[in-house]
Formats: C-alpha cells, structure tokens, sequence
C-alpha cells in the first residue's frame, strides 16, 4: 500500500494545512487511539510524507496518516 502523495499534493497539502490552522477530527484508522470524531486541534507540521502533525486539544500529538486519516479544516 503506498499512500505517499506526489510532490504536487505535497504542496496542495502545506497549503491547505499551514501552521496554525484548526482541524477536526472526522475519523482515524487506529484501534488503539484515544482520539475520537469531532476532537479539534492545531496543525504543527506537514511532513515529506504527507503526515500533518497536530497539537490536538486533549494534548496528543498523533500524526494524521496521508489517504488513511480523515480531518477537516475549520
């Protein structure tokens, strides 16, 4: 499974997750998280791989998998 985005959703996604900006949760592909729908949080980072990085407000810090994780901008 490769779920590395191309240079050109890279830069889509560094946009449209700068720094700072506020997310939400929708869903994430983990079983073992303690994150749930809805929790909000705030992007630190998106790395070469397309994980954004997230501050979340319950004070995780669980990166967002790239075509796995779903979140949206608020």
């Amino acid at each position: 499974m490769n779920n590395v985005p191309s240079p050109s959703a890279l830069v889509y996604l560094r946009k449209k997750y700068e720094k700072g900006t506020r997310v939400e949760l929708v869903c994430m592909d983990d079983p073992y998280t303690r994150l749930t729908p809805g929790l909000k949080g705030t992007v630190l980072s998106v790395d070469d791989i397309g994980t954004i990085h997230v501050a979340w407000d319950n004070g995780s810090s669980l990166g967002v998998v790239y075509g796995v994780d779903v979140i949206k901008k608020l």
